[in-house]
């Protein structure tokens, strides 16, 4: 099974992951963790071009096909071979995060990103999306706050530089993939504590693995 999960900047959804690879490896699943952009070799180093703040002249363009071009080596070399293998997949981020960050977020076309994405995934889709739900203003903090705790303001910064602005509309990007495809994506709020979010995540994960 693949999941994926999306969300503004600071939404936990890291630690979301986390506890849900430790549920589902006590009941005896086997869980792959990966992300994006970065989750394969040359992914590793598009992701140091994408997130450096060194590199905020990047054009929206150039953006979206680097994007693009981690995802593809992605799901090539890193998710079919987890499902092949019988893993769980377990995605921080995918192709919703292009639509809400270079669609909604830069201004580009929507219907021509999902054209787009489905290109670089091949046919490959999440089974489950949990979309992590939260304002603005407090993810634009916990994101700053973490990037300083953890040494990365310079090294992985250029979005959480962007303005508020913009990521209010990449929010309403999110919300706006979750009203399209209800069936697939599933909206959490964030604003609670981690114990209460991955209670969430864990039912709606459950009821998709049972189903």
């Amino acid at each position: 099974m693949f999941i994926t999960f999306e969300g503004i900047e600071g939404t936990g959804k890291s630690t979301q992951i986390a506890l849900l690879k430790e549920r589902l490896e006590a009941q005896g699943r086997r869980v792959a963790v990966t992300c994006e952009p970065g989750g394969s070799r040359i992914g590793a180093e598009l992701r140091r071009v994408l997130l450096s703040l060194e590199n905020r002249d990047l054009t929206p363009q150039a953006e979206l096909f680097l994007y693009l071009a981690d995802r593809a080596q992605h799901v090539a070399q890193v998710v079919r071979p987890a499902l092949a293998s019988g893993a769980v997949v377990l995605s921080d981020r995918f192709a919703d995060s292009t639509v809400a960050y270079q669609g909604y977020g830069r201004g580009m076309d929507p219907e021509l990103l999902h054209q787009l994405n489905e290109v670089a995934v091949a046919g490959l889709w999440p089974e489950l999306t949990i979309l992590l739900d939260l304002d603005p203003v407090i993810g634009l903090e916990r994101a700053v706050a973490r990037n300083r705790r953890e040494g990365k303001t310079s090294a992985e910064g250029r979005f959480e530089a962007e303005s508020l602005a913009f990521h209010g509309r990449v929010r309403r990007g999110f919300l706006d993939l979750a009203a399209r495809f209800p069936e697939r994506i599933n909206v959490v709020d964030a604003s609670g504590t981690p114990e209460a979010i991955a209670l969430a995540v864990r039912a709606l994960v459950e009821a998709r693995l049972h189903a």
